[in-house]
């Protein structure tokens, strides 16, 4: 028998069910082996005689929660809890219905919804000792960047990854977070510089992302301060240096591609600028055939469809060498409607971006470029990307670069800049010093 608490409502105390039953593996929860606490609820039985319905409500991080269970197969007790509400029973003969539920069967649903529930931090105030430890930090952290940042899924499984392999080890997922001071970064941080198992780059990342875990702790109010603060950073700086394919050998590698698709592919890339989540999202809808423009309008990582990087639309040039291979492949018999993907798998599905760049890296190698990818810094498929920012820069102005690639930061595109110095910045520069002195080169009065 089940009692409900005014208005109709039952307190669970939740628990996990073996695999199989009510949660699969795979849906629990990234986080819960790093300290965070399972979410609670209750269930609520509103309506009249015949129209009665189970309701759950619950909280976990992402807020608060109704959800229609179904209708209720059940029928007063007589009997009452000490606040007075009523002691429900399993209503009398078999379940009207199969979605009937009864106290057992509402009960049941609601703990396997808090299963799966995504979970929540442990306050200090709960604990025994007062102390929230690194590893329930580091689950609020996570859960913060997720459901209020927003972050990207692909930037989130980077997240996570590192507070696996790199926070937790380092600073231990039991140890209270208010233990943890800037000496015991620094030694931290000197570890992994004499390690040598990560660049100086990669070290400064997973400072910044133990910063980023400290100053939610603090505004959290679990400590009174970010020891990550006062912390010493590593040296990093940027050499500049990427790979590029010329437009002859872009055409090869397309040339060399498995289908037709693949080609048009690595040859919008090159050609475009767009990331390979915003190849792959790509639809009909978005090419501009008359105003020559591709509109960037989502991308696709890990699964699931986003916006793009920057977060805003974007809009790029269709120069001929992107233009031709998207007419050619818009004549195919299959997936050319408008909202069907314009780089489409056998059933019209989004392709999976890890085996294009295999097939990429294949291409490489039929089109006689397989040495691109045993230098120490191999091209990879992204390089496209970089082949499009280093063309752009010498044809349009950096403010418009910086739009067409969907750059947040002008110093991001200065890279290309960088990269491709103009040829005739002498001979410019001398141009200008003669207008200004009346010295042209061999001694030639110069008219100004």
């Amino acid at each position: 028998m089940v009692s409900c608490d005014r208005p109709d409502t039952l307190p669970v105390f939740p628990r996990v069910f073996p695999s199989g039953r009510g949660c699969s593996a795979g849906g629990a929860q990234p986080e819960a082996e790093l300290g965070a606490v399972r979410p609670t609820g209750h269930l609520q039985i509103k309506g009249g005689v015949g129209h009665r319905r189970y309701f759950a409500l619950w909280r976990d991080a992402d807020g608060r929660h109704q959800l229609l269970l179904g209708p209720a197969h059940v029928k007063d007790s007589g009997r009452r809890t000490p606040r007075g509400a009523i002691i429900w029973r399993a209503g009398d003969g078999p379940l009207p219905s199969p979605d009937h539920l009864t106290p057992a069967d509402a009960a049941a649903a609601l703990r396997e919804l808090l299963a799966v529930a995504p979970k929540l931090p442990a306050p200090a105030g709960q604990r025994a000792n007062g102390a929230v430890t690194f590893g329930e930090a580091c689950a609020e952290w996570l859960r913060y960047i997720e459901h209020e940042r927003k972050r990207a899924p692909s930037t989130l499984v980077d997240y996570r990854s590192a507070v696996r392999a790199w926070l937790l080890p380092g600073f231990g997922a039991e140890t209270p977070v208010g233990e943890i001071d800037t000496p015991a970064i620094d030694g931290w941080r000197a570890k992994l510089l004499t390690g040598r198992r990560l660049s100086p780059r990669s070290i400064q990342k997973l400072l910044t992302l133990l910063h980023g875990v400290l100053k939610r702790a603090k505004r959290l109010g679990w400590i009174t301060a970010n020891p990550a603060t006062d912390a010493e950073r590593v040296s990093v700086k940027r050499s500049g240096e990427f790979n590029v394919l010329a437009p002859v050998q872009v055409a090869a590698v397309a040339r060399a591609a498995e289908s037709v698709q693949d080609g048009a592919a690595f040859s919008v890339a090159a050609f475009t600028g767009l990331r390979l989540g915003e190849l792959i999202a790509l639809r009909w809808r978005d090419i501009d055939f008359a105003k020559r423009l591709v509109h960037v309008r989502g991308s696709y990582t890990l699964g699931r469809q986003g916006p793009p990087k920057s977060g805003h639309v974007r809009s790029v040039p269709l120069i001929d060498q992107a233009l031709e291979p998207l007419d050619r492949l818009s004549r195919r018999e299959l997936f050319k409607a408008p909202d069907d993907l314009v780089f489409a798998g056998v059933l019209g599905s989004h392709l999976d971006g890890s085996a294009l760049r295999k097939r990429f890296y294949s291409a490489l190698e039929r089109a006689g470029l397989g040495a691109m990818r045993a230098k120490p810094e191999p091209v990879t498929f992204h390089d496209l990307r970089h082949t499009f920012g280093t063309l752009a820069v010498q044809a349009f102005p950096l403010s418009d670069v910086k739009a067409y690639m969907g750059h947040s930061d002008i110093q991001t595109t200065m890279i290309y800049v960088h990269h491709v110095p103009r040829h005739d910045a002498a001979a410019r520069l001398s141009a200008i010093v003669a207008a200004e002195t009346g010295i042209a080169d061999a001694g030639a009065p110069v008219a100004v």
